[in-house]
């Protein structure tokens, strides 16, 4: 089923759940892109012949992002009190009970490693960029990385990134923890569903149950970061450094800050 209005693509392969990004090259995401993965997810979910997703992208990047430039409420003004309206889509992709494999095949870029970050493993290339650029914006991290992130890489590693905004390719990101295989550029889709299906040939609910025990309480967790982010986000947004964040980006150039 072809849902490109909203920025996916959704099908099917055996057991395997296919969630496409279909907004090349980067794939920039915002509330309606966002919502759409998490009914997707939820339809593959409620699938008793779906037991693995796989997430993945066309284009040149995995995801860059937030699309900051054009309609979307990830900037919208709200209450500090308020969870941004994205993150409470996201939450939903994250209590997804089914594994989810992510194919990497370039830059995850803030709000997109945010994504890449729902999945319970990464299949990525030395080509691959990632990088959690909010302190570099002006902003809190988001999309729960700020759990997610030190859950995955640990506390110091994740502080090294979230303030230095610096990204890494590949092979660091192998090193960390960040991604769980590194393969070439034009096999990484390939071998994202090779190890969904290799997950799928298990017992469905036993993976489920397994899963269940290893996450524990993370969605509750994440639920917990992401109130935090919108918090701080909500003021954030209307401060001047988040202005010059957003156009030094734009211009590809240092942040010039206050």
């Amino acid at each position: 089923m072809s849902t490109t209005d909203t920025g996916i693509r959704v099908t099917s392969q055996g057991h395997i759940g296919i969630i496409e990004l279909a907004r090349g090259p980067h794939n920039y995401f915002d509330d309606v892109m966002v919502a759409a993965i998490a009914e997707a997810c939820e339809r593959f979910e409620a699938d008793a012949s779906c037991r693995v997703i796989l997430l993945c992208a066309e284009g040149k990047s995995f995801c860059a992002g937030a699309n900051f430039g054009g309609p979307t409420n990830v900037t919208a003004e709200r209450s500090p009190r308020q969870v941004n309206p994205i993150y409470n889509e996201a939450l939903r992709i994250f209590a997804c009970t089914k594994p989810i494999v992510a194919a990497v095949q370039g830059p995850a870029i803030g709000g997109g490693l945010g994504v890449a970050l729902v999945a319970d493993f990464r299949i990525a290339c030395p080509e691959a960029r990632f990088s959690a650029n909010f302190n570099r914006l002006g902003i809190h991290p988001g999309f729960g990385l700020s759990h997610t992130l030190p859950a995955l890489v640990g506390k110091q590693q994740a502080a090294l990134l979230f303030y230095t905004g610096k990204r890494i390719n590949g092979e660091e990101a192998l090193a960390m923890g960040l991604a769980d295989e590194l393969v070439p550029q034009d096999q990484v889709r390939e071998r994202a569903l090779a190890l969904a299906q290799e997950i799928a040939t298990s017992s469905p609910g036993a993976v489920q149950s397994t899963r269940a025990t290893l996450q524990g309480d993370r969605v509750e967790k994440i639920r917990s970061a992401v109130a935090r982010e919108s918090a701080e986000q909500a003021w954030q947004f209307k401060a001047d450094d988040f202005k010059e964040g957003v156009q030094a980006m734009a211009e590809r150039r240092e942040p010039r800050f206050a």
